[in-house]
């Protein structure tokens, strides 16, 4: 197996888009719009406000509504995010504590959320169907919970680390704090990585071989990192059991607040949750590859390995997640740095729009697989293919693809 590069993350010459280097006083425009990332943990106090309001069912649902029919729409209407930071605004807005809060502030809102919803769903006035839309808002909320851990779980502050796995617990998803930062980060858009999707590999069949890849993924670099320390992997030190742990322990608590009848939502909710996170995951490298250096190695990461999209209401409500290109050349800047590239490879609309497309396979490969093999000048053995369709996308687009 070839070896990833020792410099994963290092980005090659990216040109950044906007007007040469700005003063230092350059302003955030979205400085105030991050707080509008607050609104998604409030997904089950709106449900439960407006369907008392109104006498609405319907409300219930608000989480599957907002995420995959609001969004979409509000990403095309407002557009593209020209607000790029030059080089000398960024140490400012590092160090601006503000920025730090607006993540903070998710966690308390998210569980608060997740403890109205069990009372909710248990106290026996709520039809079949709106506990399962309350459910699915739950679920929402600890899927981007996951891409809130993401941002606090890439800093250097060991309160942020901490507060990423508490965020994670909620989708017994812990792990992913392991592999996302010593895996998928060392092997990104190779076909090595169980997070990066193949050209012709739906999302479907993506979905298992990513959620099992990246479970057995951690658990093997927490088990050489604990032997390179000469402990056991059954130790107290494990990152992951003790992420689990703190799963259970959630879980155990809410079980018996609200009797063991809650449990089957509180899984229902963490399964929809962390398929949310894997969608996005599929839509970030799909078919990028990084060319194998003579040394055997992996090339450096550059942008042009991930798919951006710098949809302005996406970017707020995902703390510049779909600026990926930027936060794989820098994986602990903070988001509200992040910067787009010129020539990082750019989806059609915002990720809202693109994980709702993803879950149709003949409509994504027909919007994706153009822009995949345009992206290659039209050479497909240079995509990241998947083994069961390379013959059929060979014989179809044939080895070299139309250049110019």
């Amino acid at each position: 197996m070839p070896l990833p590069s020792d410099s994963p993350d290092t980005p090659e010459a990216p040109r950044v888009t906007g007007a040469p280097e700005a003063p230092v006083a350059w302003r955030d425009p979205k400085r105030h719009l991050w707080l509008l990332g607050l609104l998604i943990p409030a997904f089950p106090f709106l449900s439960w406000g407006l369907a008392t309001a109104t006498g609405l069912g319907v409300f219930w649902w608000t989480g599957p509504l907002v995420l995959y029919a609001v969004f979409p729409v509000v990403d095309h209407l407002i557009g593209k995010d020209a607000a790029n930071p030059p080089d000398s605004a960024i140490a400012r807005l590092e160090q601006d504590r503000y920025y730090r809060w607006c993540t903070f502030l998710y966690l308390p809102l998210q569980y608060a959320g997740l403890v109205l919803g069990c009372w909710l769903i248990t106290r026996g006035d709520l039809s079949a169907v709106d506990r399962i839309g309350l459910t699915l808002t739950l679920g929402g909320v600890a899927g981007i919970a996951i891409n809130t851990a993401h941002e606090l779980g890439h800093k250097t502050e060991a309160l942020e680390r901490r507060l990423s796995r508490i965020a994670l617990a909620q989708t017994w998803y812990g792990h992913f704090y392991v592999e996302h930062n010593h895996g998928h980060h060392v092997r990104v858009a190779t076909p090595e990585d169980p997070a990066s999707a193949r050209l012709g590999e739906g999302f479907w069949r993506f979905l298992p071989r990513t959620v099992l890849g990246g479970l057995t993924s951690a658990w093997r670099l927490e088990a050489r990192r604990l032997r390179r320390r000469g402990r056991s992997v059954w130790s107290p030190h494990n990152t992951v059991l003790n992420s689990w742990a703190l799963s259970l322990v959630l879980f155990t608590a809410l079980a018996l607040a609200f009797g063991p009848g809650v449990l089957p939502y509180l899984t229902a909710q963490a399964v929809f949750g962390f398929c949310l996170l894997e969608v996005i995951n599929y839509t970030e490298h799909y078919g990028l590859k990084r060319e194998l250096a003579p040394s055997g190695r992996y090339e450096r990461c550059a942008p042009r390995h991930s798919w951006n999209s710098d949809n302005v209401a996406s970017n707020v409500f995902l703390y510049h997640l779909q600026r990926h290109s930027d936060h794989h050349a820098h994986p602990t800047r903070r988001y509200q740095s992040l910067r787009h590239f010129d020539e990082a490879p750019e989806m059609p609309t915002g990720y809202a729009g693109m994980i709702v497309l993803a879950y149709v396979p003949p409509l994504w490969r027909r919007v994706m697989d153009p822009r995949v093999l345009a992206h290659y000048d039209g050479d497909v053995t240079r995509a990241n293919l998947q083994p069961s369709r390379r013959e059929r996308l060979l014989a179809r687009y044939g080895a070299v693809g139309p250049r110019g």
